[in-house]
């Protein structure tokens, strides 16, 4: 009785342990989002900068997508939360794919990515576009924060988010390597698989023998090789490539620094698809068994 009780005890110190490392990591994140939030305000109002509403405009409009999505779909708020982050998605690469097409036509693959393009020009429509993304990133971490949609004492998604709105809130305020950060939104292209993936499982479909499930996973593992991993892999090159052309200010290593950033979570993303995939295909060996 003495070894049940005991060991009770330590379940719940252990329980209460996680509950506190959960809380201090929350605060943490929740104080770096005010301060962004504080610091795109005083750029709006003090200095002038109306271009950047367009942020807040994401904010909000996500923001309104989640309360429709719980009022009349689910109130289930990792449901929510994954059918929100598929809207943005789906935006987000829909407008990234018409940005390229636009240049490509107009510029050709030759000019358009070249260091000028890249660096200190904006194609037509990637600024907005990159404030509405903004705004998504900083309505998603604080929906996951508020309703503790994240796990462990560095959340990876939470990282994610921070190095975005970092990097992202940077070059808008600085109008520099904004084209840079519109190729890196190539990586909605995957998102779209798998939030889609997490939607049929929330669904109940779990059928890995099925033909949906068989085209879902085939088209998950090429976008991710190559709108994700190779994408962002293909973007560090190149700016190692034109490291001289930077010249000395904070642009270069801030891009690098991001972009380790992304590569790191790529590869942990690519592991946890890798168990996702085989579990999936376990699980329906067994029930065939």
């Amino acid at each position: 009785m003495r070894w049940r009780a005991g060991n009770q005890r330590s379940k719940a110190e252990r329980d209460m342990a996680r509950g506190s490392h959960r809380n201090d990591t929350g605060a943490f994140f929740v104080a770096t989002l005010v301060l962004w939030f504080v610091s795109v305000v005083f750029e709006i109002v003090f200095n002038k900068r109306s271009e950047l509403i367009s942020i807040v405009a994401g904010c909000c409009f996500y923001q309104a997508a989640n309360w429709v999505i719980r009022l009349s779909v689910s109130r289930d708020p990792l449901s929510v939360n994954t059918s929100v982050s598929l809207l943005h998605s789906t935006i987000a690469s829909i407008s990234v794919v018409l940005i390229l097409v636009n240049q490509w036509i107009v510029k050709g693959p030759d000019e358009m990515f070249e260091h000028s393009q890249l660096f200190g020009s904006t194609w037509p429509m990637a600024y907005p576009a990159l404030c509405f993304s903004c705004g998504y990133f900083a309505y998603d971490q604080w929906d996951m924060l508020h309703y503790c949609l994240y796990s462990g004492w560095i959340p990876s998604i939470l990282v994610h988010h921070l190095i975005l709105l970092i990097c992202f809130t940077l070059a808008l305020y600085r109008k520099v390597t904004v084209n840079y950060l519109i190729l890196t939104l190539i990586c909605e292209l995957h998102s779209i698989l798998l939030h889609m993936r997490k939607v049929r499982r929330m669904a109940g479909m779990r059928d890995a023998k099925s033909k949906y499930v068989r085209v879902e996973w085939v088209l998950n593992w090429i976008t991710f090789f190559l709108a994700r991993l190779g994408s962002h892999i293909m973007i560090t090159i190149k700016l190692i490539k034109d490291a001289s052309k930077f010249g000395n200010g904070v642009e270069l290593p801030l891009a690098l620094f991001g972009m380790a950033g992304m590569n790191l979570l790529n590869v942990f993303l690519g592991l946890d698809l890798f168990k996702a995939y085989k579990r999936e295909m376990t699980h329906q060996h067994n029930r065939q068994e």
